[in-house]
């Protein structure tokens, strides 16, 4: 999955307008404007379509954890400078407060099963021989159950 469907899928199922979205990367730690963020949220086909970066998308991660679960100092968190799907799928879980069986559910929604064991294998850290790599299909099942959940 490309950022940029990863940030139209999270600003649909979040009913996001574009000064929520600023706010939110605001937030996160990065200056950004409308035009940007239309630009992030337009087709590849459209001329004026720009690709997010890692780093955009993290801070935007940063702000929607912000959002949700407050600050936890002054300081906005710094962003990664890339990002992959296991830290994505962190970022979502911390933001929302989801323990291992709410994340099932959403993954339920979509009729994908996975289960506590794979996904907890997700969470770990890569040097461990039990770590998992999440997969664009497990990402994408993810925010579409989220999508589900959120949105109805």
């Amino acid at each position: 999955m490309s950022n940029n469907d990863i940030l139209k899928t999270l600003r649909y199922s979040f009913d996001f307008n574009d000064f929520e979205m600023i706010n939110l990367f605001n937030e996160g730690g990065m200056e950004v404007n409308r035009e940007l963020v239309s630009n992030w949220l337009k087709n590849e086909e459209d001329p004026a379509y720009q690709k997010i970066i890692d780093k955009e998308l993290a801070a935007f991660l940063n702000g929607l954890i912000i959002l949700k679960r407050g600050k936890k100092d002054e300081n906005p968190p710094v962003a990664e400078k890339s990002l992959n799907n296991n830290m994505i799928l962190r970022k979502l879980k911390i933001a929302l407060s989801m323990k291992d069986t709410d994340m099932l559910e959403v993954f339920e929604l979509r009729k994908f099963r996975i289960s506590k064991h794979e996904l907890s294998a997700f969470f770990r850290k890569p040097d461990q021989h039990q770590y998992r790599e999440c997969k664009d299909q497990i990402l994408r099942n993810f925010l579409m159950g989220l999508q589900l959940k959120l949105r109805g």
